[in-house]
This record gives C-alpha cells, sequence and structure tokens, in this order.
C-alpha cells in the first residue's frame, strides 16, 4: 500500500523517488496521484515526506485535484536554464531536475526513477544529471521486482472497489458477448446473421470494445478472442477474420482497465458454440477439476509459487505435460498459474519461475487464478480465470462472479 512506501524507501535504502510523465496509462504516477488529466509532469517524493506534484501550468487546476503538494514547473524559468545550458535542451532539463532535488535537500543517496517518457529522451537526461549530482546515485528497477511494485502488491479498500467495479463491467461486457453469440443461429456449423452472412471473431472484438466504452472502460491491451488452433497458444489475440464455427473451442481472455489507465480486472471464460466435441469436453472437464482443487486450496500467508507447483502436479497426474521439468514445452500446461492485479494487468505477487519468497498471498493482494490447457495440433485450448481477493480477514473472495459453463447453446437455421 501506499502507507508502506516509506518503510520500503528504508528497506531499500532510497532518499528520494521521483516518477514521471503523464498520470493516465502512467501505473506509477497515477498510483500517486490519482490519475488525471495530467500530460507531462513530474512527482519528487523524499523519505518520510509527502509527494510534490511538479505540474504544467495549463493543468493547474488538475494538479490541484490530486490534493497533493504542488508546484508550477514554470517558476523554473526554462529559457534561463537553456541560456545556462549553452542552448542544450537536455542540460537544460536535467538542470531543472537539479533545481527541484536540491529544493527538497536531495543532493545525494539513491534515487528510484519510475515513469514513462521517450527512452532516448530518458537515458540522454538522467545521464547528464547523474553528472550534474555526481553524489546521487540514480537507480533504475526491473518492471517485475520494483520497490514500488512491492508497495502496489497490497491494496486498500478504495483500490479493491476500483478493481471490484471493473470486475462488474468486465462480467457485463462477457454476458453481453454470450448475449449475442446465443442470439444468433448457425448455417452449415457456423454462426451467422440475419442476412445469412457469417459472423467471425473480429465482429465479435469490434463490439466488445464498444460495450466497454459505454461503461466507462478501455482496453488497451486488446482482448484474447481466439477459436480452434488459436485457442491452443495461450496468448494469440485470435484472427478476426476466423469464422464462428460450432464446436470449437473459443479462450475468451479479457483484461480491461478504467477509461484513462485506471485499475484492470482480468477474466477468461472457455467456451463452445452449439455443442462440445468429446475431445473438448474432456479437455474442459480437467481444466475446471484442477481450477476448483487450487481454488479450494488457497490460503492466506502461502506461497503463490506453491500453487504453481501444485498446479503441474494435478494436470500431470491427468496425464497432460506441463513446464514443472521442461519450460520449452508447447503442449499442455505452459504457462504459471496467475499474478498479481491492479494499475498494472501484470504485477505482484507472481506464482511463476520469477517467484520469490516474498510473493505471498498475503491479506490485501490480488491475484488471478488462471489454469488452462492447451494443443493447437489439435486444435483446441482452454483456460479459466478469476480474480480472487485475499480480504483483511484471509478469505478468498472471487471479485465478480460469472457462470463457468462451456457450452453456449445455439439454434440451427
Amino acid at each position: 500500500m501506499k502507507s508502506d512506501l516509506d518503510r520500503l524507501m528504508k528497506k531499500y535504502n532510497m532518499a528520494a523517488i521521483l516518477v514521471t510523465g503523464p498520470a493516465q496509462h502512467n501505473p506509477a504516477m497515477y498510483y500517486l496521484t490519482g490519475g488525471g488529466h495530467l500530460t507531462n509532469a513530474d512527482l519528487i517524493k523524499t523519505r518520510g515526506d509527502d509527494p510534490v506534484l511538479y505540474y504544467n501550468p495549463m493543468e493547474r487546476d488538475e494538479a490541484a485535484a490530486t490534493g497533493l503538494q504542488t508546484k508550477n514547473l514554470a517558476e523554473y524559468n526554462f529559457n534561463d536554464l537553456i541560456k545556462q545550458a549553452d542552448g542544450n535542451t537536455i542540460k537544460a532539463l536535467a538542470l531543472r531536475y537539479q533545481k527541484m532535488l536540491a529544493e527538497q535537500e536531495i543532493t545525494s543517496g539513491r534515487m528510484a526513477i519510475y515513469g514513462k517518457m521517450e527512452v532516448g529522451a530518458g537515458y540522454a537526461v538522467f545521464t547528464a544529471l547523474q553528472e550534474l549530482m555526481p553524489d546521487l546515485e540514480i537507480v533504475g528497477e526491473t518492471s517485475r521486482n520494483s520497490m514500488l511494485l512491492e508497495a502496489m502488491a497490497t491494496k486498500d479498500e478504495s483500490e479493491v472497489e476500483h478493481i471490484r467495479r471493473m470486475g462488474k463491467i468486465t462480467t457485463t461486457v462477457v454476458g453481453n458477448v454470450a448475449d449475442f453469440l446465443t442470439s444468433h443461429q448457425a448455417k452449415d456449423g457456423v454462426l451467422v446473421d440475419r442476412n445469412g452472412g457469417a459472423l467471425k471473431i473480429g465482429d465479435v472484438k469490434r463490439r466488445i470494445n464498444l460495450w466497454l466504452a459505454m461503461e466507462g472502460a478501455e482496453n488497451p491491451e486488446g482482448t484474447i478472442f481466439a477459436i480452434g488452433r488459436d485457442a491452443g497458444v495461450p496468448h494469440s489475440s485470435g484472427n478476426p477474420d476466423d469464422l464462428l464455427r460450432l464446436g470449437q473451442t473459443i479462450i475468451f481472455d479479457i483484461f480491461p482497465c478504467e477509461s484513462g489507465g485506471g485499475y484492470f480486472y482480468d477474466f477468461t471464460r472457455t467456451w463452445c458454440l452449439g455443442y462440445a466435441p468429446d475431445d473438448a469436453q474432456a479437455l474442459y472437464d480437467d481444466v475446471y477439476d484442477v481450477y476448483q482443487k487450487i481454488m479450494a486450496e488457497l490460503k492466506v500467508g502461502t506461497s503463490f509459487n506453491d500453487y504453481q507447483k501444485r498446479t503441474c502436479e494435478f494436470f500431470e497426474a491427468q496425464g497432460h505435460p506441463t513446464i514443472k521439468d521442461d519450460p520449452a514445452h508447447e503442449e499442455g500446461y505452459v504457462h504459471s498459474l496467475g499474478h498479481g492485479l491492479g494499475l498494472h494487468v501484470h504485477e505482484r505477487p507472481w506464482s511463476g519461475s520469477t517467484a520469490t519468497q516474498d510473493d505471498i498471498l498475503t491479506p490485501g493482494v490480488i491475484v488471478t487464478i488462471e489454469p488452462g490447457l492447451y494443443y493447437p495440433e489439435k486444435g483446441m485450448g482452454c483456460r479459466l480465470e478469476d480474480t480472487v481477493w485475499v480480504t483483511p480477514d484471509g478469505e478468498m473472495e472471487i471479485l465478480a462472479d460469472f457462470p463457468l459453463d462451456l457450452i453456449l447453446p445455439i439454434s440451427e437455421r
């Protein structure tokens, strides 16, 4: 939680945090400001003090709405800085950062940097800043195990409600998709519209984006709606020209966020239109069985990675290959059980090969549980996914319920 930041800064010996970029679709800035229409801002938090937000004067009202202490970037006369830097814009930006940090008494120690900016410019500016401030150690962290992600792993009540609301939106849209599909009939094994034209994956995806927008959400990372062989490749998004054929597995993995780049939800169902062939039904039954077993075993205070191991054991007992002993497997169970969820669609705690001893199901974390099996050469795949909150009293709560049915009934023309 944000309340953990000072403790974590002490743990990692950080004197300051600097975040740059917009407040939208920029998780670090959104986390510390609450979002809003800030197109290019800077935020500095020193250990033990509240953050200070540096804003573009055209966005002063948006900055004020964050409730943070603010400062106008125009107070640092950029023309004077350019002259001081002999016309070098990169050095002028570095000089501005130097002044901002000095005002907060940061001239030495370690400072972690986060946010979004063009990578070449960022490299140049922070290299120049390092040269100006040799006693300050500028620290970059990996995107999977940063100090900030450690704080973000546990959610407060407000964050949980944001994600719960996104779960409601997500399942509403999934229900719209199911209703759309079942409102059509099939001709010669293919779903068709009222004029007899074949429906395609792309027809569904366009409606998903529309329905999300109408609910105040967006889809920045796309949607997986994949049928047949594509359903057998876990992150195949689906070919928009593929026909919606009866009896083929469809993996529908949807992970939208609040409009403006806020909190995500993550959810998957597997469907067959009309009927399920015996091999597809058997595949679904195996995944459903493991899903139920893992859900029943989840316990507060345990290692998330332990459930990845259990998932492999369950699938292997059913006769499926897994990545437990061979990470190169491309059939069977080929990914991790789940991941944390918040302002990133993938964040801590991790369950897979990058998990550490700190990836624990502690109260406040929100994780996905998504076992799946994939056989592309057999033209099928199956995944079931729900998002689970570990409540303060240690219970496991699915934040948005939706039926786990495999078959969507379709009538024939």
